[in-house]
């Protein structure tokens, strides 16, 4: 499995999770890869939160649109918790809110993963 794929199966656990309100999520039909990436995300997930918050501007998180949400969370994870490159992690966040969410998602998870990998002292250039 790609990490694309792993992204996209991991986005759909955790997007369940949230909306359902659940107390975790549930990995048991994902790959090994997705189902770490959703676990230790949604492990993480009140630090993540408290990240997107101080970078949202305009948005509380829980005004979002849970599938922005959900993308920010991986995103977020990603930059914080990982060696991945910035640039790589802002890349592919925004090609999956543009597949699952608006067309204005794009811009809105590339600026808040954009000040966070800012913030952090991570470079943001690819």
């Amino acid at each position: 499995m790609t990490k694309p794929e792993a992204r996209a199966q991991a986005l759909g656990a955790l997007y369940a999770a949230d909306v359902l309100g659940a107390d975790t999520v549930d990995v048991e039909h994902l790959g090994a890869r997705a189902a770490a990436l959703a676990t230790a995300t949604w492990l993480h997930r009140a630090d993540i939160d408290a990240a997107i918050e101080a970078a949202s501007t305009r948005w509380r998180i829980d005004r979002m649109p849970a599938i922005d949400r959900t993308i920010l969370r991986l995103g977020v994870y990603e930059l914080i918790y990982t060696d991945m490159p910035v640039g790589v992690v802002i890349s592919e966040a925004v090609e999956l809110a543009k597949q699952y969410s608006t067309a204005r998602s794009g811009s809105f998870v590339n600026g808040v993963l954009s000040a966070i990998a800012t913030a952090g002292g991570r470079s943001t250039r690819v």
